[in-house]
């Protein structure tokens, strides 16, 4: 199995992704020049980057479904022109509140098309289904590389030109995602087979009836709906948790650092496990790990031993559930409509970290501490490990009957 040669679109996608994702974790440390040049404190440009996100998630279904009908390539090319457009406006702005459209609607645009979702989708169409869930592992994983790449190279523009001329350094890095995408082809291996054949026949509305009569697509939504709240709390709200513990700024920047290098080890571990094991059970394997770790850290007097611990453990179990979720996605409903159907999971991924980022902040305000935040994180990823048990991950009788 794990002799198996990934095609060049899953070099292309990791280019893609490393590009477009490590911008987008570069932009927490334009907040204080940005506040600063405009002199209207840090609330405007702090909405600005959670209207990206949730527009980020809200444009993934739209995105996917005409991804499914015209190609990636094309899609994937727009949004790279949108994440462009959006940085350059943002470095040229006069006007603050333009960032909610450029910095906010454009990049939350260009995102959506050039993210995990177009990606995978385009994926799924060439890697065959018993390593579908390995690429999407490694091509996951480089969303996470991106990060240690582009953060330490946006932090030394910053030193040596101004905010404005790093977000168009920053635009200008976009034509590599377009470079990438020219290579694309997603000509289907299978396309001879009857497989290939029934799901051309399929229309993207037979599609979508399909998913939602199943009870497993609902499950998937909601264990994906969990992971969101999961991972914009943590990412959100540790640095600020670990200060409260009387520890270093240090501290936290180390424990972060350590969730971005292990998620690269754990993306692909929990892919290829998911390509030898059922997708459902590793899943819920993946949520019990989550469940234990989460509970420690609280539990366990916060040092600087182990918030460096807990950066590594959640950070080995942080996006596993990308290439599974996609992996089931692709197993249960087939290749053709990946991205539509995983872009509207995504979408359900994206409401949890809207709620992850703002409940965090509600519930410390109410109660002067994260305790009650933390305690519902456990018990969320405790009901996810369980729902994820009973998901029928067999693919659709459709495709039963097409391989029969």
């Amino acid at each position: 199995m794990f002799s198996f040669r990934f095609p060049l679109l899953v070099w292309l996608g990791i280019g893609i992704l490393i590009t477009s994702l490590g911008i987008r974790q570069s932009f927490g440390i334009f907040m204080a020049p940005i506040s600063d040049y405009f002199h209207t404190g840090r609330e405007f440009f702090s909405f600005a980057i959670a209207l990206q996100n949730l527009l980020f998630g809200a444009f993934q279904p739209f995105v996917g479904m005409a991804a499914d009908r015209w190609g990636p390539k094309r899609i994937i090319i727009l949004g790279a022109i949108s994440y462009a457009l959006g940085l350059y406006l943002t470095s040229i702005t006069v006007e603050p509140t333009m960032m909610y459209i450029t910095l906010g609607v454009l990049v939350g645009l260009g995102l959506s098309a050039t993210s995990y979702v177009i990606v995978l989708g385009a994926i799924a169409k060439v890697v065959p289904a018993q390593h579908a869930a390995k690429a999407f592992g490694l091509t996951t994983a480089a969303g996470s590389f991106g990060m240690f790449a582009m953060i330490p190279g946006a932090q030394t523009m910053l030193s040596i030109y101004d905010w404005q001329s790093a977000m168009q350094i920053f635009a200008v890095m976009c034509s590599f995602i377009v470079v990438f995408a020219l290579f694309i082809k997603t000509a289907k291996k299978e396309a001879h087979n009857t497989t290939a054949v029934q799901e051309d026949k399929q229309t993207i509305k037979e599609a979508l009836k399909e998913a939602f009569s199943h009870k497993g697509y609902w499950l998937i939504h909601i264990g994906f709906f969990v992971c969101g709240f999961h991972v914009m709390f943590i990412a959100t709200h540790l640095p600020s948790y670990v200060l409260d513990k009387n520890l270093p700024a240090s501290t936290a920047a180390m424990a972060l650092a350590y969730v971005g290098i292990f998620n690269i080890l754990g993306s692909y571990f929990w892919g290829a496990m998911a390509d030898r094991f059922s997708k459902h059970y590793v899943m819920s394997a993946l949520y019990f790990v989550r469940t234990a770790v989460i509970a420690a850290f609280v539990l366990i007097p916060t040092t600087e031993l182990t918030a460096g611990i807990f950066g590594a453990a959640i950070g080995f179990c942080w996006l596993g559930t990308v290439p599974i979720t996609s992996g089931l996605v692709r197993q249960i409903f087939g290749a053709r409509y990946l991205s539509t159907l995983y872009g509207l999971v995504f979408f359900s991924h994206q409401i949890g970290s809207f709620l992850g980022a703002w409940v965090g902040g509600l519930i410390y305000d109410y109660y002067g501490s994260y305790d009650p935040i933390w305690w519902s994180a456990v018990i969320l990823a405790f009901i996810s490990a369980l729902l994820h048990l009973p998901i029928d991950d067999r693919p659709v009788l459709r495709l039963r009957m097409a391989t029969a």
